[in-house]
């Protein structure tokens, strides 16, 4: 799907590469093998001169586009969150609730994690064309997938294998949950499910051979992200961005959160909307649960409103008691939330016309929601444990709670997406653990 209208994001409008923000903290699950990363010295398709014509993707376009969102995330966390905790410095935690960018590094650096699975696939892929794996071990071994990522691939790849596919086509879907959560996979019906609807989503897939379908499942899922991330970033980073140049234009530490609302202009927005917004969430910001159901309470209020409301919520958290300030932002990060999936990032998941050569979204991602995970430095959600307690929704013990929910519709994903939230503030040194980066230069990626 082609990033159009206000989710089109130049080279100009990502942050760059050569940023100064480095994060100083230890990477997520550092006790842990070395992340994901793609070979430099990866075994090539040698038996044919050039890879099959249908292996055109440039991953390192998605992979460079993702590292660079993810830095750009960092430096917006930190910015914001120096507005609102003075104390706070680049590489060390705050005293304050974190706003919504302190996440965002996290979930950015989970896509790069599929479109390297992507990549891996493709080299999977590529490789098979001159010679056929013997195993899917061998598949993987000869692609450069190693460390824990190395187990996943294998168990979701042997499984594969029951559903009549080749090594190289099971272990090229199996690279694609290289970095999912293993031990969701424990549980049998939760493995069987979930590769079951991966076969079914490569038999549907365009493409005249096995390894050509497997190809288009691999193309979908890095574009899904792609488009996901580049969605979320230049809406969301976007406005921020306009927002702190507005900020410093207005007199900065003077501004008060009325004049936002007035007076800063997002495209998109509406003052009288954002007002709404505003006064809405400062006459139920004591209210326990905070509401979230922001369609049937602000009924007629855009999504970009709220953006403009909760950066007011930031000025008046930023002169608030303590035992008030956490509340403001946690509202205002349901709103810079509701807005990024709620109108930002579902279009990646549901878009109006299915991309030529692609699977179906929803049916990829319903295969691949049950082992999604989102690390937070020393910490991770999961899905399975949000799930673990909620209702039993077919009331089927042949079926497992993760698998009878799907992260494409928006009603599965806003509640879990709120308990990841609940997560990462009960552990907040961990979530300013900035991750790595998973390739250390676009060198690591061939073209050929």
């Amino acid at each position: 799907m082609a990033v159009t209208g206000e989710q089109r994001m130049s080279d100009q409008d990502l942050p760059s590469t050569k940023t100064d923000v480095t994060p100083r903290a230890r990477p997520p699950e550092s006790q842990a093998q070395p992340p994901l990363q793609a070979r430099s010295h990866r075994p090539r398709n040698t038996l044919l001169r050039a890879p099959a014509n249908w292996l055109v993707a440039d991953t390192s376009h998605a992979l460079d586009t993702n590292r660079r969102i993810t830095q750009g995330y960092i430096q917006l966390a930190q910015e914001l969150q120096a507005l609102l905790d003075p104390d706070f410095r680049p590489g060390g935690a705050s005293r304050v609730l974190s706003n919504w960018f302190a996440f965002a590094p996290h979930a950015s650096q989970e896509a790069g994690k599929g479109m390297l699975g992507a990549n891996l696939a493709r080299a999977i892929i590529d490789a098979a064309q001159g010679e056929p794996s013997e195993s899917v071990q061998q598949a993987l071994q000869r692609s450069g997938v190693s460390g824990p990522e190395r187990l996943v691939a294998e168990k979701v790849g042997d499984t594969l294998r029951w559903f009549g596919l080749s090594h190289d086509v099971a272990a090229s879907l199996g690279s694609l949950l290289s970095a999912a959560n293993l031990d969701v996979l424990a549980d049998p019906r939760t493995l069987w499910i979930s590769t079951w609807r991966f076969a079914r989503v490569l038999y549907e897939a365009p493409g005249a051979t096995a390894l050509e379908a497997a190809e288009a499942v691999a193309r979908t899922l890095e574009q899904l992200l792609l488009d996901g991330n580049v969605a979320i970033y230049s809406d969301i980073a976007g406005a921020a961005r306009e927002y702190l140049e507005w900020r410093k234009r207005s007199g900065a530490h003077a501004v008060k959160s009325a004049q936002v609302v007035e007076g800063f202009a997002l495209r998109g927005a509406s003052s009288d909307e954002a007002r709404r917004a505003w006064v809405y969430a400062l006459e139920h910001v004591k209210d326990s649960p905070l509401p979230t159901d922001f369609a049937s309470a602000l009924p007629g209020v855009s999504g970009r409103s709220l953006v403009v409301a909760a950066f007011a919520l930031f000025e008046d958290a930023r002169r608030a008691a303590s035992a008030d300030r956490d509340a403001l932002i946690a509202f205002a990060n349901n709103y810079l939330a509701w807005r990024e999936q709620h109108d930002a990032v579902q279009p990646a998941f549901t878009p109006a016309t299915p991309p030529a050569g692609e699977v179906p979204r929803t049916a990829l991602m319903l295969a691949m929601t049950p082992t999604l995970r989102l690390p937070m430095g020393p910490v991770a959600w999961e899905l399975s444990d949000y799930t673990a307690t909620q209702r039993d929704r077919d009331h089927n013990l042949l079926t497992s709670k993760p698998t009878e929910y799907n992260w494409a519709v928006f009603e599965d994903r806003w509640p879990a997406i709120l308990n990841a939230f609940e997560l990462g503030y009960r552990h907040q040194e961990g979530l300013w653990t900035m991750p790595q980066p998973l390739i250390e230069s676009l060198d690591l990626i061939e073209v050929d």
